[in-house]
């Protein structure tokens, strides 16, 4: 059974909903945590003044005014619990919030991998005892309880948690260059990066660096989205399908093997529906990327200003031109959504006059709209629609004036007149009323036909609210499309039994069925192809075409959970891609189409090709790696290292090494042999206090660089695996490639004031020339090579609506590559 088939699978997804938004809040509660420090040394430093001051300590004050102490920040511990798979599967869930970490100038020192708290230091007369009960803290020496003290102190507080918030503010923004030592020193949340910059390099912190020349071009997108959306695959009469994956929606000619791109939306797309003219399109999409990260500073915006307050980024409807890909009319920029439209629909009796919509918020709020009056459209109504999920909504194609949805619970009947929206509810009456009405179609006679989670189709005759004919138990499980043919018949698509059943319209007796194979998914959505063609998409978005006659080929595949792992081909037009839907795929990039899948035992995280290219080394969540060779696709190694997920793993240039950087803060180093085939362990670099990101090889591969989740840059030996303390004596080191974001020849990429979560990869061009970074707001981001400058001028491209994971570089150059986290998409840009 699949993730998502069935009543269960969705009240799952609405859990899993429900999970990210308690996950988004306490994000924003560790936001503050570096705050609520500030606040507390300033009070404790207070209320100690003030013990001082009734103990009868005060010679040294004048004019009755305390005098300033300077706050001095301690280094907070950095927590090495081990991260469940849960965790895990949120965007670097585990990153360490280091915040007002103070280190000198000098190179870092060797620290144990999972250090221990450290005792606090023994109070003095006058300090508090405890900082964790603050509520019942007294002085030892004028035994002052604090809440005696709170109102005397209010005002005092205030204005040194004032200053001590603009200190902070101003040391975690300021970036230095010393000229002396020759390195840069800037600020990841607070925490100061030394970094060396090469010997001869001649450097201006003030110099702005240019965009760079290049450009980049969407060529072409890998994936669909039809694991939780549903209407959503329709056949244009240009011949192209429209679906549409994270924040692209696709035009693509299956025969001529083109594809176009709508880039119009700023986040998830969910729902599409085409026009009677069968040109026009809308399609609606969730709340913007940059608006659920309210928290993100201005600076990060690089000079732009916050997109969070511009209207683009509220769940809206845009209606656009699939010919010219114009956008026409925008809906609901005057917060009209609430968190996304989940389901719309055009007007059918009246020519396309009309269109409505569903949001995702608590009432599900039903609008209509005339929706060419303007450039913003005009909202005719709106009324509550449910405070259950609605799952559907579409016009009566004979009736102007009626909508029909259907959801958790409930079928309605809807009446536009005079401007307000009249509800009628199905009547199950002696039926059993489904959990869920799943879909509906709409015959030509103006029947209403319905597939629920009972696997039963009702029928609801023109103009009543009453069922007239059931067919029940046709599917095991869920119905999640009906469709009406051209050819007169009416096909269902079940979700637990995966089979496409071929009905009779009139005396509705089953005529044909074929069963979808397991590995493509269950049905989610039914359309009518070219001739007699039959277009479906899948709960493991896979677009598939064929007729019950024929077998149903993929057209469209992708991955189906959140995506991180990519790797280029070292001398071919190929890359290869791996998620936690366990899947492998290997891609070539100029047919656009896979060359194998594999499906592995457990989710898979990172992945390299060996310099031979004759294996692949995949690292997984579980710290298990596995070595596929590329020709039997079938595993040659595989071993366990620790008991956490392997983050990254790199091959060294010369292909006798292999370094994975692990989540318990180690990076294991292999030495390889037998054209990748037989491994050996070297040993473990022992350093990092928190887990490993990133790492890169020297050209030579002697030398590892390796970035942590509490923004450190360490070097090691790679034949003895230990740390190179003198950082200064790597500044003039070649590296091979540059996936280390934190290093002075990438610092560029970092906006001003970053939190240290900012930006998610990187990689340099092998021409040495570009660089491009993966951001935590849906952009893919081109440099210049090297990017040495904090908010170095650059070039950025949406289409992914989540974070973005990863970008690589194909072997010459020509393409750039980028992954979606949560939107598990692929986007290939071309390099102009």
């Amino acid at each position: 059974m699949e993730k998502f088939d069935g009543p269960d699978g969705m009240l799952d997804h609405e859990n899993e909903e429900l999970r990210e938004r308690v996950s988004a809040l306490e994000k924003k509660v560790h936001q503050n945590e570096d705050e609520m420090l500030c606040l507390k040394s300033a009070l404790a430093d207070a209320l100690r003044r003030i013990a001082s001051l009734e103990s009868g300590r005060t010679a040294g004050l004048t004019n009755n005014v305390l005098p300033s102490k300077p706050f001095k920040p301690q280094p907070r511990r950095v927590s090495s619990a081990p991260v469940s798979a849960a965790d895990s599967r949120s965007k670097r869930a585990g990153s360490v919030e280091q915040a007002f970490v103070t280190r000198d100038t000098a190179p870092p020192q060797k620290r144990a991998p999972t250090p221990t708290p450290k005792a606090p230091p023994s109070p003095s007369p006058t300090s508090l005892k405890k900082w964790s009960s603050l509520s019942s803290a007294e002085f030892q020496g004028g035994n002052l309880q604090m809440s005696r003290s709170f109102q005397s102190v209010t005002c005092l507080t205030d204005k040194t948690r004032a200053t001590d918030r603009k200190a902070m503010a101003h040391r975690r923004k300021e970036t230095t260059f010393n000229k002396e030592e020759g390195y840069l020193r800037m600020y990841l949340r607070g925490r100061p990066v030394t970094l060396y910059a090469p010997t001869l390099e001649e450097y201006d912190l003030a110099k702005k660096e240019d965009q760079p020349p290049q450009s980049l071009k969407l060529e072409w997108v890998y994936g669909y989205r039809g694991r939780d959306c549903r209407s959503n695959v329709h056949l244009l009469p240009t011949g192209e399908t429209v679906y549409f994956v994270a924040g692209v929606v696709v035009l693509y000619n299956v025969e001529e093997q083109i594809q176009r791109h709508y880039l119009g939306h700023t986040d998830d797309v969910k729902c599409l529906a085409v026009h009677p003219d069968k040109i026009t399109i809308a399609t609606g999409q969730v709340a913007g990327h940059d608006n659920k990260k309210s928290s993100r500073p201005k600076s990060a915006q690089h000079g732009k200003g916050d997109p969070s307050t511009a209207p683009d980024h509220l769940p809206h409807v845009r209606v656009w031109n699939s010919v010219s890909l114009q956008t026409l009319h925008i809906l609901g920029l005057g917060g009209d959504f609430d968190r996304a439209v989940c389901s719309i629909g055009f007007s059918k009796a009246d020519g396309g006059q009309l269109l409505c919509a569903v949001d995702e918020g608590n009432e599900h709020t039903l609008s209509v709209w005339e929706w060419q009056k303007g450039e913003k459209g005009h909202k005719i109504t709106e009324t509550k629609s449910s405070t259950e999920p609605v799952v559907a909504s579409e016009f009566h194609p004979l009736d102007a004036n009626t909508i029909i949805t259907c959801g958790k619970n409930q079928i309605t009947f809807w009446t536009l007149e005079g401007g307000t929206l009249g509800k009628k509810l199905g009547l199950f009456e002696k039926h059993e009323k489904p959990k869920f009405v799943l879909c509906l179609a709409i015959a030509d006679n103006g029947d209403v036909f319905t597939g629920d989670s009972n696997g039963n189709i009702f029928i609801w005759p023109r103009g009543t609210n009453k069922i007239s004919k059931a067919l029940t138990g046709v599917h095991e499980g869920g119905i999640f499309s009906l469709l009406f043919t051209k050819d007169g018949h009416l096909l269902s698509g079940g979700g637990k039994d995966r089979r496409i059943v071929q009905w009779d319209a009139t005396g509705l007796t089953q005529t044909g069925e074929v069963e979808i194979p397991e590995h493509y998914g269950a049905v989610r959505t039914l359309t009518q192809g070219k001739g007699n063609m039959i277009v479906v998409g899948s709960t493991r978005n896979v677009i598939l075409q064929g007729t019950l006659e024929l077998n149903f080929n993929p057209i469209v595949q992708g991955h189906v959970d959140e995506l991180w792992g990519l790797a280029v081909h070292p001398n071919q037009h190929q890359f290869l891609t791996c998620a936690y839907d366990k899947k492998v795929f290997l891609w070539d990039a100029l047919s656009h189409s896979a060359v194998w899948s594999k499906e592995l035992e457990v989710p898979a995280h990172c992945a390299c090709f060996h310099p031979d290219a004759q294996v692949v080394a995949i690292g997984t969540q579980t710290a298990k790696w596995l070595v596929l060779d590329l020709t039997s696709r079938e595993p040659v190694y595989s071993h366990t290292d620790g008991n956490e997920q392997i983050e990254c793993a790199e091959y060294s240039p010369d292909g006798k090494y292999l370094a994975l950087g692990s989540r318990d803060n180690h990076i294991y180093v292999y030495s390889v042999d037998e054209e990748g085939k037989k491994y050996s362990r070297v040993g473990k670099c022992q350093g990092h206090s928190s887990f490993v990101t990133h790492l890169d090889w020297s050209a030579d591969s002697q030398y590892i660089q390796s970035n942590s989740g509490d923004y450190e840059l360490l070097f090691w030996n790679a034949s003895s695996c230990k740390q190179i303390t003198a950082s200064s004596s790597m500044r003039d080191v070649q590296w091979a490639t540059s996936y280390c974001t934190i290093s002075f020849n990438t610092c560029g990429i970092w906006p001003e004031g970053a939190d240290g979560t900012d930006v998610n990869g990187s990689s340099r061009a092998h021409k040495a020339d570009l660089l491009a970074s993966a951001d935590d707001y849906g952009k893919v981001n081109l440099y210049r090579y090297p990017s040495t400058h904090i908010e170095a001028g650059h070039r950025a491209y949406g289409g992914h609506s989540s974070h973005v994971t990863a970008v690589r570089f194909l072997h010459d150059d020509s393409r750039l590559l980028s992954t979606g986290g949560k939107d598990a998409g692929i986007l290939q840009w071309e390099i102009l």
